[in-house]
């Protein structure tokens, strides 16, 4: 929790995702560098001039997904935007490289001076999209470790979105929670079944209850369902609600963030 207090200035931060368009190599990618370093800038100074409290960037564009690693056409220029964002901003912000590019992830926040990462695939394994995501806790934290980054937080998901638990159905999600906390979480992250999906308020208590890192809601979170969700967890993870019509494709929505951000003010 003491890492967690020292990146959020704020009780009850809002992290704002930006989803940085298709990178290159990618099947969607437009050919445009310029374009998508410009786009990410832009929704950037959007939120910071709605009060958002953080920012996060993930290459959410870049499916299909590889699994656990990235070319440098991808970690490089997640670097480059991710730096011009810091800097243009200078609000505390994460990344995450999908798909358990946790490593890439690492380095570019390092590189960027950002102070956290969202990590998937931290304890336990599942079957993702992508097929099998293994644990990484362990070369991840040594990494960590080699390039001088212990400041940087990882903050990890459990039973996370988009993925199949059966192979750990016997291990709930508050066992789950003990398990990354015993390998050196730095804050847990609870979603619901996919994109835009609400949390289980019930699972979300339970670990909160469970356990002494910061909780933190990834996914659902709204207008309607915010003041509970604050009321029970640490930090919120928005990003397709804030987006036109609450679709993760579409720009962002500048009314919709500021509506949002006041409510969220009046709250804490």
């Amino acid at each position: 929790m003491q890492k967690f207090k020292k990146i959020f200035k704020v009780a009850h931060p809002i992290i704002g995702m930006i989803h940085i368009q298709a990178l290159p190599g990618t099947p969607n990618y437009a050919g445009d560098i310029r374009f998508i370093l410009d786009e990410a800038l832009k929704e950037a100074l959007i939120y910071k001039k709605a009060g958002i409290d953080a920012l996060m960037i993930e290459n959410m564009h870049d499916v299909p997904y590889q699994k656990n690693q990235v070319g440098h056409e991808i970690s490089s220029l997640m670097t480059l935007i991710a730096n011009t964002i810091k800097q243009e901003t200078n609000l505390p912000m994460g990344i995450q490289i999908l798909a358990g590019a946790n490593k890439e992830a690492l380095a570019v926040a390092k590189a960027s001076q950002l102070e956290f990462i969202r990590a998937e695939g931290f304890v336990f394994g599942h079957i993702a999209d992508e097929g099998y995501i293994d644990s990484q806790a362990a070369d991840l934290l040594r990494y960590r470790k080699q390039i001088d980054a212990a400041h940087i937080a990882v903050f990890t998901d459990i039973k996370k979105k988009h993925s199949s638990h059966a192979v750990t159905a016997d291990v709930g999600i508050v066992e789950t929670a003990h398990a990354a906390e015993f390998f050196l979480s730095d804050g847990l992250i609870v979603t619901g079944k996919q994109t835009g999906a609400e949390a289980d308020t019930s699972e979300i208590i339970a670990v909160k209850e469970s356990t002494k890192l910061p909780v933190i809601i990834g996914s659902g979170v709204n207008l309607d369902n915010v003041n509970q969700y604050l009321s029970i967890s640490d930090a919120l993870i928005v990003g397709s609600y804030f987006k036109k019509d609450a679709f993760w494709r579409n720009e962002l929505d500048s009314e919709r963030i500021k509506i949002f951000m006041d409510k969220v003010n009046t709250i804490r």
